[in-house]
C-alpha cells in the first residue's frame, strides 16, 4: 500500500514550491501594473481543495457543510446555504421566498424595490420568479438605495425591498429597516461584494429575512466560484436545501420528516418542491473554509488602503467626488470609485483610457442604472423617480483596484498616473 501521507507531504512540498515562485501579486515597479483583482489564495487553499479531488469525493458533502457552519457562525446566523455563484445565491432567496412551501410567500405580481444601482442578476431573479422590479434611485454619496426614495415608491402590490450596500458600503439600515417594519415589508440583502461590512456593529444581511453572499474570485475571499444564503429562518433555510439541489431532500437538517410523510417513495430520490440544480463542490467548501480566518486581514488592508487613496487624492476634490462611508457604517471597500464631477475638463471615459495606457485596471461602478440597460425593456417592471443619481453614477463614476495586494508602491503608482492625468491630460 502507498505511504499517503508521505505522498501528501510530497504534493503539498511542490505546490508550495510552485505557489513561492509564482504567487508574487505585488506591485512591481519595472513591470507596472494594477489590477482590479489579485487572488486572495495560495498553497494552503490549493492543497485543501486538492484534497477531495484526490479522494474523489467531489460533490457536495461535509466539506461544504463545514463551510456554511463556519460562515454562520462567524456572522451569528443559525443556517447557512452553499450554492456554486453568488448570482446563483440571489436567484436561490428569491425562489425560495416566492415558494408555495414558504410562509408568507412572495407572489407572482408582487413588487419588490430595489436600487437603480446594482447588478444584472440582483434584478433577473424577481423577473424570473413573477415578481416585479421597482428600480429606485440611490443617494449619490454613498450610492447606496435611497430611503427616501423607497418610501415613495411603495404602492398597493409592494412587498419586499431588496438592498445593495454597494462595493461594501453598509447601507442607512436604521431608515430601511424602520420602513420595512412600518409598511410589514420583507427584507433581502443583497451582499454580494460587501462581506465583513457592519452597521452600528452589525453584520451586513443580519438585518432582513434572508441574506447573499459571494465568494467569486474577485470578491472579499475566494472558492473561485461559489456563494452563500444566510438567515435564521429554519423552514426557509430547509426550502433552500430543497430547491437548490433538484428539489429533493437528502441535504435537509431533518430529512425524516419527509421520508415519515411517503414512505412508499425511495428517500433516496424522495422529490418534494421544484428545484434547481446550484450545487458547490467539495473542492469550493474546502477552500472557503480555509479562506474565511483571512477575512478581517483582507479588511484591514482594503480600508487602509482606501483611506490612503482617499488622503492622496484629496488635493483633487474640485474634479472628483468619493463615495461617503455611511454614518455608523464598516465599508469593505470592493474597490475605491470616484466621480468626475460635471465641473471637470474631461469625461470619465478621458481618464480610464489614461489609467488604462498605464496598467491600471478601471470598471465602471456594478451595472450602472439598471432602468437603462437594453434587457430591463424586455420585462415588466416599474420605476420610480426619474433615477438622476444613478445615472449620474453610470455615466460619470469608475474605480480602480483596492485589494489586499494593493500596497504603497502600488496606490503612489495609481495616485501619480490621476495627477500626471489632471494636471497634464496624460
Amino acid at each position: 500500500m502507498p505511504d499517503n501521507e508521505k505522498l501528501l507531504a510530497d504534493v503539498h512540498t511542490a505546490v508550495k514550491a510552485y505557489c513561492d515562485a509564482n504567487h508574487d501579486f505585488s506591485f512591481d515597479p519595472n513591470d507596472p501594473v494594477v489590477r482590479l483583482h489579485e487572488p486572495t489564495f495560495s498553497t494552503d487553499e490549493i492543497m485543501a481543495g486538492l484534497e477531495p479531488m484526490l479522494t474523489t469525493r467531489v460533490t457536495m458533502g461535509p466539506k461544504v457543510k463545514q463551510f456554511e457552519r463556519d460562515y454562520a457562525d462567524a456572522f451569528g446566523w443559525k443556517h447557512g446555504v452553499m450554492v456554486n455563484s453568488g448570482s446563483s445565491a440571489n436567484l436561490l432567496a428569491i425562489a425560495a421566498l416566492a415558494n408555495k412551501e414558504t410562509e408568507n410567500a412572495l407572489q407572482p405580481g408582487d413588487e419588490v424595490i430595489v436600487p437603480a444601482l446594482s447588478w444584472s442578476t440582483t434584478v433577473w431573479p424577481l423577473i424570473q420568479l413573477g415578481l416585479v422590479p421597482v428600480v429606485v434611485d440611490v443617494d449619490p454619496k454613498t450610492m447606496n438605495i435611497d430611503p427616501n426614495e423607497i418610501e415613495k415608491a411603495i404602492g398597493p402590490k409592494t412587498r419586499a425591498v431588496m438592498i445593495v450596500p454597494v462595493y461594501g458600503n453598509p447601507c442607512d439600515m436604521d431608515a430601511i429597516v424602520d420602513i420595512c417594519n412600518r409598511k410589514n415589508l420583507t427584507l433581502i440583502e443583497d451582499c454580494c461584494e460587501s462581506m465583513g461590512a457592519t452597521y452600528d456593529g452589525t453584520p451586513v444581511g443580519r438585518f432582513g429575512r434572508v441574506a447573499t453572499f459571494s465568494t467569486y474570485f474577485s470578491h472579499h475571499i475566494s472558492t473561485m466560484e461559489g456563494g452563500l444564503c444566510l438567515t435564521d429562518d429554519f423552514d426557509l433555510a430547509e426550502n433552500m436545501r430543497i430547491l437548490r439541489a433538484h428539489g429533493w431532500v437528502r441535504e435537509t437538517e431533518n430529512p425524516d420528516a419527509w421520508y415519515k410523510r411517503y414512505p412508499e417513495i425511495s428517500p433516496r430520490f424522495l422529490f418534494v418542491n421544484l428545484g434547481y440544480n446550484l450545487r458547490a463542490t467539495e473542492t469550493q467548501g474546502a477552500m472557503g473554509s480555509v479562506q474565511l480566518p483571512k477575512l478581517d486581514s483582507f479588511i484591514d488592508s482594503r480600508r487602509a488602503s482606501a483611506n490612503a487613496y482617499r488622503t492622496a487624492l484629496d488635493e483633487f476634490s474640485d474634479v472628483f467626488d468619493f463615495q461617503v462611508e455611511t454614518p455608523k457604517g464598516k465599508h469593505t471597500w470592493f474597490g475605491f470609485p470616484m466621480t468626475v464631477k460635471p465641473s471637470a475638463s474631461f469625461k470619465v471615459t478621458d481618464i480610464m483610457a489614461a489609467l488604462k495606457a498605464k496598467n491600471i485596471e478601471t470598471r465602471p461602478i456594478i451595472c450602472g442604472n439598471i432602468a437603462r440597460q437594453p434587457a430591463m425593456a424586455l420585462y415588466e417592471h416599474r420605476v420610480s423617480g426619474d433615477l438622476k443619481n444613478a445615472s449620474m453614477i453610470m455615466d460619470t463614476a469608475f474605480s480602480f483596484g483596492n485589494h489586499q495586494s494593493v500596497d504603497d508602491t502600488a496606490r503612489a503608482y495609481v495616485v501619480d498616473a490621476v495627477a500626471d492625468f489632471v494636471r497634464n491630460g496624460t
